[in-house]
C-alpha cells in the first residue's frame, strides 16, 4: 500500500463531523464502571499500571504482560473451573505454532453461563419476542431446569464429550438452552439460521459430521411464512453421520416428526424435568463450538472456539468495553448463523438478562422493542442506524428509551453521520459503541470504552488484550495513517484450530501469509495517536485508483447520503499493473429511475468528497445489492464475475440473502 499517498487522501475526505466530540463520560460513569473496578482491583494487587492510569496505559500494559492480563482475568471474575498451577501460555507464539492458553486448566462454559441459577433462581434471566407475537420469559431457575432436561435428552441420544450437535434454529430460547445443554456434556456446537438453503447448511455441516441435528418445522419473516420440513428432510440425507434429529414445532405447534424425519425426536419427548444438571470440566481449548466464514467462494471455513478462551474474551469485552453487568437488559439483533449470537448470549456470562428477537428489523421495531422491554444495551448492524436516519426516525422522542445507556453497532463502518444521528435522535447521555472484529476470533478487536470521549466516526479503542496495529505494505506498524489491521500477539478468542485442518495448512494460509508473525485480519483501518480507530473496509476489495488506494466504506458514505439511494456497491475491475474501470450499482428508492440527473449529482458528490479519480466510469440501476446472510455486501464475487468468472462459479448462492440479484451484475 502506498501509505502515505492512501493516508493524504482519507484526510482529505474527513469532513468537520469527523471527530468531533458527541459524549464524553460524566464522573459518575467513570465511577461506577466495571472497568473502574477492575484498574483499582489491578492495582490493590500490585498489577497494572495503577489505579489512576489512563486507558492507553492499562491496553499497553494489557498488551505487553500478556500472561499476566489474561491471568488475572481469570481470578477477577472469579470463572468456574479449575485453573490448576500450570502457566499461562506454552508453545507459540501464535496458534498455528503450537500455542496453547491455560494448559492443565478445566473448564464449562454452561457452568459459567448457568453459575446464578442457584443464587438466583427467580432472577430473569431471557426474554423472547417475535414478530410472530410469540413473548416468553424464562427465570435463571427454569433456564437451568431446561438445561439440564434437553442435556439427559441428549444424554439418551448417544451425545458425549466431542461429539458435534447441529442446529437449524431460529433466535428463540430453544437454541440457547439446546446450545447450553450440548457445552455441558462436552459436545460441540453448530448453528445455521433456518433461513439458509438446504445447500448452504449442508457445506457447513456436512464437514463436521454431526451426531445430532436439531431443528425446527418452519418460520415466519417479514410477515411470511416458511415451511422447512423440506429442507430438513434434504439435509438429513446429505448427513449420514446422523443418528437422530430433534424437532422443535415452532411454525405449526402441532407439527410431528412422524413420517417427516429419520429417526425423528419430538423436542417435547425428551426426558421430562427431574434429571440434575451437571457440567463436564473439560481442557481450556476443548472445543466449544464451531462457527463459518461467510462460504461466498468455495467452502465455509469451519472455525473452532474453545471454552477457555470464548469465556475469558466475552467476561472481558462485555464487562469492561459495554460495562454490563447484573441488572442490565442486553438485545443484539441477530440470527443464529452470525457470530453476534454466539456474542449475545455470553450476556449470561455477565449476569445480565438477555433479549431474543426473531423476526424482520422492518421500520422501528427494535426501537420500539427496546422501550418496551426496558432494554439498557442494544446491538444492531450499521445499517440498521443508517436505514433508521434516512427514514427520519427518532426514536428517543417515540418511545421511552430512558433505560437504554448503550448501543453498539458491527458489520460494517459506521459513518460519522450515523454517529451524529444517534445522539441527535435517540440520546444524548448513552455510549455509543462502533465495533470492529469478526466471526474468527467471535469478538471485537476494536471498540468502545466507557472512560473516554466518542468522536463522530471514531472507535474509541483497541480492546483490551488486543494487540492491533496498522501495517504499510512493508509490514512496519504506522499511526495516523491507513494501513492493514493485523494483530502481532496471540488472543485466546482465536480459533483453536479449522475443522478438517489436520497440518493448520488452511488455518495458516488464512490469517498468517502476508505479514511474517502477524494475523492478517483483511481490513484497512486507521491508528489514531491517542488509539481511537477508523475502519475503512476490507483491504481485500480495495478501490486502486490512479496509484491511490482506498477502501470502500468512504465511497458508500457519500453514495448512500442520496435520499433517492437505498444500498450500493461499488468495483474496481483493476488487475495488477492495469488500471480498470470503476463500476457503482445502485439500488433506488420505489418509485425512483436512475437518469442523467441524479446520475451526475453522484458523479459530483463523489468528485467533491473523495477525489476525481474516484468518479466512477459508470453508475447502473439494479434491483438489490448482493448480501450474504448476515448482511455482508458481496464485493469480491461481483468483481470475480465482471472479470469473466461465470455467475455460479463466483458465489454460493445458499451463503446469499438474495442470490437472485447476481444475474444484474453480468458483464
Amino acid at each position: 500500500m502506498a501509505g502515505n499517498e492512501a493516508a493524504s487522501v482519507q484526510e482529505g475526505r474527513q469532513d468537520a463531523a469527523q471527530g468531533r466530540v458527541l459524549w464524553e463520560p460524566p464522573a459518575e460513569v467513570i465511577e461506577r464502571a466495571q472497568l473502574t473496578r477492575y484498574r483499582r482491583w489491578l492495582a490493590e494487587r500490585g498489577l497494572g499500571p495503577g489505579a489512576q492510569a489512563s486507558y492507553q496505559e492499562l491496553w499497553r500494559w494489557s498488551v505487553t504482560e500478556i500472561d499476566a492480563f489474561w491471568d488475572s482475568l481469570w481470578s477477577y471474575f472469579d470463572v468456574v473451573g479449575t485453573r490448576g498451577d500450570g502457566p499461562v501460555r506454552r508453545g507459540g507464539p501464535m496458534p498455528v505454532d503450537g500455542l496453547r492458553w491455560f494448559p492443565g486448566a478445566t473448564v464449562n462454559y454452561a457452568a459459567n453461563a448457568l453459575r446464578g441459577a442457584a443464587e438466583r433462581p427467580e432472577e430473569v434471566a431471557v426474554v423472547f419476542r417475535s414478530e410472530a407475537g410469540g413473548h416468553r420469559v424464562l427465570t435463571r431457575g427454569e433456564l437451568a431446569h431446561q438445561v439440564a432436561r434437553v442435556r439427559a435428552g441428549l444424554a439418551g441420544l448417544g451425545v458425549g464429550k466431542g461429539d458435534r450437535v447441529a442446529a437449524y434454529l431460529p433466535n428463540i430460547p430453544e437454541a440457547l438452552i439446546c446450545f447450553l445443554a450440548t457445552a455441558s456434556l462436552g459436545a460441540i456446537w453448530s448453528s445455521c439460521s433456518p433461513d439458509f438453503g438446504s445447500a448452504s447448511v449442508i457445506d457447513r455441516f456436512a464437514q463436521i459430521e454431526p451426531k445430532v441435528l436439531i431443528a425446527v418445522d418452519g418460520y415466519v419473516y417479514g410477515g411470511r411464512r416458511f415451511d422447512r420440513r423440506a429442507v430438513v428432510a434434504e439435509i438429513e440425507a446429505a448427513l449420514p453421520s446422523l443418528s437422530a434429529t430433534v424437532l422443535i414445532p415452532y411454525l405449526d405447534p402441532a407439527a410431528s416428526p412422524d413420517g417427516l424425519l429419520r429417526n425423528g425426536v419430538a423436542y417435547a419427548d425428551l426426558p421430562r424435568p427431574g434429571h440434575d444438571l451437571a457440567f463436564e470440566e473439560v481442557p481450556f481449548d476443548h472445543p466449544l463450538w464451531v462457527v463459518y466464514s461467510s462460504g461466498t467462494t468455495g467452502l465455509p471455513k469451519p472455525i473452532v472456539h474453545g471454552h477457555g478462551g470464548i469465556v475469558l474474551e466475552h467476561l472481558k469485552a462485555l464487562s469492561f468495553h459495554q460495562d454490563l453487568g447484573p441488572g442490565d437488559v442486553f438485545c443484539w439483533y441477530t440470527t443464529t448463523g452470525w457470530m453476534m449470537w454466539n456474542y449475545l448470549i455470553g450476556g449470561l456470562l455477565v449476569g445480565a438478562t438477555v433479549v431474543l428477537y426473531d423476526g424482520a428489523p422492518k421500520g422501528d421495531e427494535l426501537w420500539r422493542l427496546s422501550a418496551e422491554l426496558g432494554v439498557t444495551y442494544l446491538g444492531v448492524g450499521a445499517p440498521y442506524i443508517m436505514a433508521s436516519r434516512k427514514a427520519g426516525l427518532r426514536p428517543g422522542a417515540e418511545y421511552d428509551l430512558s433505560r437504554l445507556r448503550g448501543i453498539g453497532s458491527t458489520g460494517s463502518p459506521l459513518p460519522p453521520e450515523g454517529f451524529e444521528w444517534v445522539y441527535a435522535a435517540v440520546g444524548s447521555d448513552l455510549l455509543l459503541g462502533s465495533f470492529s472484529g469478526g466471526t474468527d476470533v467471535c469478538t471485537g478487536f476494536v471498540g468502545p470504552c466507557p472512560l473516554l470521549p466518542l468522536r463522530a466516526g471514531v472507535i474509541q479503542c483497541r480492546g483490551l488484550g488486543a494487540k492491533v496495529e496498522a501495517y504499510d505494505e512493508d509490514g512496519k506498524p504506522v499511526v495516523d495513517q491507513v494501513g492493514e489491521l493485523v494483530l502481532t500477539e496471540p488472543m485466546p478468542s482465536m480459533p483453536v484450530f479449522f475443522w478438517n485442518d489436520p497440518d493448520g495448512a488452511r488455518y495458516r494460509g488464512s490469517y498468517f501469509e502476508g505479514f511474517a508473525g502477524a494475523w492478517r485480519h483483511g481490513d484497512w483501518v486507521k491508528i489514531l495517536p491517542d488509539g481511537g480507530c477508523v475502519i475503512y473496509g476490507r483491504s481485500d476489495s480495495t478501490l486502486n485508483r490512479g496509484g491511490v488506494r482506498m477502501g470502500t466504506s468512504d465511497f458508500y458514505r457519500v453514495v448512500e447520503a442520496f435520499d433517492e439511494v437505498v444500498d450500493s456497491l461499488v468495483i474496481d475491475t483493476g488487475r495488477l499493473g492495469q488500471e480498470g474501470r470503476l463500476l457503482l450499482y445502485v439500488q433506488l428508492a420505489e418509485g425512483v429511475a436512475l437518469d442523467e440527473e441524479l446520475a451526475g449529482r453522484i458523479r459530483q458528490a463523489l468528485r467533491t468528497a473523495l477525489s476525481p479519480r474516484h468518479v466512477p466510469d459508470e453508475i447502473r440501476q439494479v434491483p438489490g445489492v448482493p448480501r450474504t446472510l448476515s448482511g455482508k455486501k458481496l464485493e469480491i464475487p461481483v468483481r470475480k464475475i465482471l472479470l469473466g468468472t461465470p455467475v455460479e462459479k463466483a458465489a454460493n448462492p445458499g451463503s446469499m440473502a438474495n442470490p437472485e440479484v447476481l444475474e444484474h451484475y453480468r458483464p
